[in-house]
């Protein structure tokens, strides 16, 4: 059940992330030329709109139709969207964009399905042009009728929902579920596909949005890796603390923490009070970043603040870690002496949790005398994943592999050839059904795996 979860909300942030780039650009264009921004310039305000109405809709609709079926699913998924925003145009259609955007990359594949084996020699070209050109403005003229209009009432109903919730000081109950659902690697779907299309509604009309602010703070997980730098008694995990604190905090990949939390579930109280509590103080100051953070790194955390509340900002990620720290301390203090350092507790509650799914731990043989090419595989294929691919990189070049190709990529989808799959302990289901020729290696610490060190090992063993 947790694995198609996992499925569902990568194939959501899947349509977003590639897509970051875009937002951000965006995001800084608001928060420099808008009337109330750092540096305010009517023409240069005027992108703003247009890039929120056509350009972050269409690049998602391409991305969702490309991830069903190729180019021609892409195509099809943005020519479907502009019917779509169309179709109700007082509102910012990007959850209508992850609808229609792989709905018209499904049609477009089950056509060509149908038709294949059927087209006559030299009519190639033309069926595939006029497929793609008649089924997508049929499926323009549905979403302008049809998916606009309904998208439309979805999202009156979300924000008069989310209004209730802002104005009875409710939102920051939402921490209770979004830390558990963080440490389950459904960061990227909490964020992605749900708090950055909320966001861009928002920032629409306010210029800002609170929704930015919920999963990207880097305070919750700070607080726990502060606690386990000053007070635990395992050597391993106290040494380790600290290089994942800065790769938390500053890198803002906060997969890194995650091990962290799993070793006792218990740190769950932490970062859910350090998330409320910021909330909190957000919603009564009425705080918002002008773009998503991403990654949640402090750094565009703080850069993301609109003009005049850089330092109220950087106060929600302080006010997090300080009371994350707060009921992490006490915790971390009781929990040592058990004999349990953070290798053993994560790889126990890996295994148990791989067991439930009906896991093996059995990988695909492969020759490692003629490894040529491994991926670092995490849920996006951004955040942990170049972290581990850079970090397994230097300790091959180290030891006189400089002919291996070591990459990073969506643990759903590792490109076509790898050998090697490196991932999380979590991820290891996803990884066998993406690349189920590969050798599979997992981990449950990304700062302290001996498992980079055993591979390097058995690679040059194998090689002579």
């Amino acid at each position: 059940m947790k694995s198609k979860i996992q499925s569902f909300g990568r194939f959501l942030s899947a349509m977003v992330m590639p897509n970051i780039g875009a937002f951000i650009a965006w995001g800084l264009i608001t928060a420099l030329f808008i009337d109330t921004g750092w540096m305010p310039n009517k023409q240069l305000s005027t992108m703003v709109g247009p890039f929120l109405s056509y350009v972050l809709p269409l690049l998602i609709a391409y991305q969702g139709g490309k991830l069903v079926a190729g180019d021609r699913g892409a195509v099809m998924g943005a020519i479907a969207c502009i019917g779509v925003i169309m179709g109700e145009p007082q509102y910012t259609m990007l959850m209508g964009a992850m609808i229609v955007g792989p709905l018209g990359g499904w049609i477009i594949k089950k056509f060509d399905k149908a038709v294949d084996g059927h087209i006559k020699p030299g009519f190639e070209m033309l069926v595939n042009n006029f497929s793609i050109g008649i089924l997508g403005m049929l499926l323009a003229i549905v979403g302008f009728f049809l998916i606009g209009p309904f998208m439309g009432a979805i999202l009156a109903f979300l924000n008069g929902g989310v209004n209730i919730l802002v104005q009875h000081g409710l939102l920051p109950l939402v921490s209770i579920f979004v830390e558990p659902a963080k440490v389950l690697f459904l960061n990227n779907a909490i964020n992605h596909g749900i708090f950055t299309p909320l966001g861009g509604e928002q920032v629409q009309s306010l210029g800002k949005s609170i929704f930015f602010m919920i999963e990207t703070n880097p305070g919750p997980g700070t607080g726990v890796l502060l606690a386990y730098w000053l007070f635990s008694k395992d050597e391993t995990t106290k040494s380790s603390a600290p290089g994942a604190l800065i790769i938390h905090l500053l890198g803002g990949i906060h997969e890194i923490s995650f091990p962290y939390i799993l070793m006792n579930p218990l740190l769950l109280l932490a970062t859910i009070g350090g998330s409320m509590s910021a909330m909190i103080y957000n919603v009564a100051f009425n705080l918002g970043l002008s773009g998503p953070a991403s990654p949640g790194s402090i750094i565009a955390f703080v850069g993301m603040a609109p003009k005049g509340s850089t330092f109220a900002v950087l106060l929600s990620a302080v006010i997090a870690a300080g009371v994350s720290f707060l009921i992490a301390s006490p915790i971390v203090r009781m929990s040592n002496g058990k004999g349990q350092s953070l290798e053993e507790a994560s790889a126990q509650m890996a295994d148990m949790k791989a067991e439930s799914k009906g896991q093996t731990t059995k990988s695909t043989t492969v020759d490692l005398a003629k490894v040529t090419k491994i991926v670092f595989a995490c849920d996006a294929g951004m955040g942990s994943s170049a972290m581990g691919a850079a970090v397994l990189k230097k300790k091959l070049q180290a030891a006189g592999l400089t002919d291996i190709d070591v990459q990073h990529a969506s643990v759903s989808d590792v490109p076509a050839g790898t050998q090697v799959v490196v991932c999380h302990k979590d991820l290891a289901e996803r990884a066998k059904e993406s690349a189920p020729n590969a050798r599979l290696i997992t981990i449950t610490n990304f700062m302290a795996a001996p498992e980079y060190d055993q591979l390097v090992n058995e690679i040059k063993e194998a090689r002579g």
